[in-house]
Parts: structure tokens; sequence; C-alpha cells
């Protein structure tokens, strides 16, 4: 049987992205194995996921550390003791050091809820639906030193509808997430997903479509 990529997960709060990945990696055909699952806060739901999946959880708080840096080397150490060679980010609301990128170069992923570089930051939902567009989506891409940035692994399209709110278009954009991720993380474990001079070459590359 292939080598799975050992992948730990980092969440905030409810786990839906953690639960589709988890979900995934039922399929042996999953190209990593989630050794861990790391929050930065202790009443995340997404612990309970990854307990009732029976995968090792870990919680470095914020404040327990003095600065960005201080916090970054500490998820380093956790996800290395859990013998992760990747990084998911899956609903984490912190931005690591430059250090992290260091610690694990061109394997840290992370889903965005736009079409980037369109809307980037904290509020892409509200933003989206402030600018009228017709359409937003769904970007997955490795993670570089600038928030929400970085090689751009894959995107899928999601269309605005009439009286559409914060939540109705989360709720959609969360249903594309669940589809892409996994199909993202599971590539990348395999080894279909590299970077060469900044470009991203994928050799089955998933199939856009219009939610």
């Amino acid at each position: 049987m292939p080598r799975k990529l050992p992948i730990a997960v980092l969440i905030s709060g409810s786990g839906t992205n953690l639960q589709a990945l988890i979900d995934a990696s039922r399929d042996a055909d999953f190209g990593c194995r989630i050794v861990g699952v790391v929050s930065d806060r202790l009443e995340a739901y997404g612990l309970t996921r990854a307990h009732n999946a029976g995968i090792e959880t870990a919680v470095v708080e914020w404040a327990d550390h003095n600065g960005r840096e201080a916090f970054t080397d500490a998820i380093i150490e956790v996800c290395g003791n859990m013998g992760a060679e990747a990084l998911v980010l899956a609903g984490f609301m912190r931005i690591l050091a430059p250090r992290a990128i260091a610690a694990f170069p061109q394997a840290i992923l992370n889903t965005h809820p736009s079409m980037l570089p369109l809307f980037p930051g904290a509020h892409a939902i509200e933003e989206t639906l402030a600018a009228g567009v017709s359409t937003t989506g769904v970007t997955v891409h490795f993670v570089d030193e600038l928030v929400d940035h970085g090689p751009i692994i894959a995107q899928t399209e999601v269309a605005l509808v009439p009286d559409d709110t914060v939540v109705s278009l989360q709720q959609r954009i969360q249903a594309a997430e669940h589809r892409l991720y996994p199909q993202v993380v599971g590539a990348f474990g395999r080894g279909e997903i590299s970077v060469v001079d900044g470009a991203v070459i994928w050799d089955r590359q998933v199939e856009e479509a219009v939610l």
C-alpha cells in the first residue's frame, strides 16, 4: 500500500472542513493520514470531531505565548511531535509567523471563501455581498508569508442568488469547500501537486463547477 502523507489539521472552530477531511480519509485512495488536530481554542468543537474519530488532539492557546513567533514555535513543535510532515489549515484563525513556512516548505495548505486574489482577509463573504458581484467561490492555496496569499492550487465558483445573506452564501461556500478541499489535500498527499517556479503543477485537475 502506498505511503500516506502524515498531516496535522489546524482549526479554531466547529471543524466542518475537518469533518470533510476525516470522512475523506476513510477512502483508501486518500493520500494523507491525519495524525493530529491542533486548535488555538480549547472550546473548539472540531476537537470533539477529532476525538470521535480517534485522532490525537492538542490545544495551543494564543494567550499562553509571548507573541506570534512563540505561538508559531509551539505549533511547529506540537505538529512535529505528532509526526506531521504537512499542515492543513481548516478554519484556523491565527496567522503563523514565517518560520512555519521554513519548517513546512510548500507543505502548508489553506482554503479561503473567495476567488483569490479577490476579497482576502477575515470578512470575505461580507465584502463579496457588498461588492455586488455575481459569483464568488473557494480557493485552495499554499500558504506563504503573506495573508491569504501563495500559489493557488484550485478554485471552484459559487454563484450568488437574489436575496443572498451572509449565512446563505456561507452555507453554499462551505458545501463547495467540503468537496474541493479533500480532493486537493488527497492529491497533495499522493504527490500529484507540486510548485515549480511559483506555479502549481497538478497532473489531475479537479473540474471546476458553478454551484
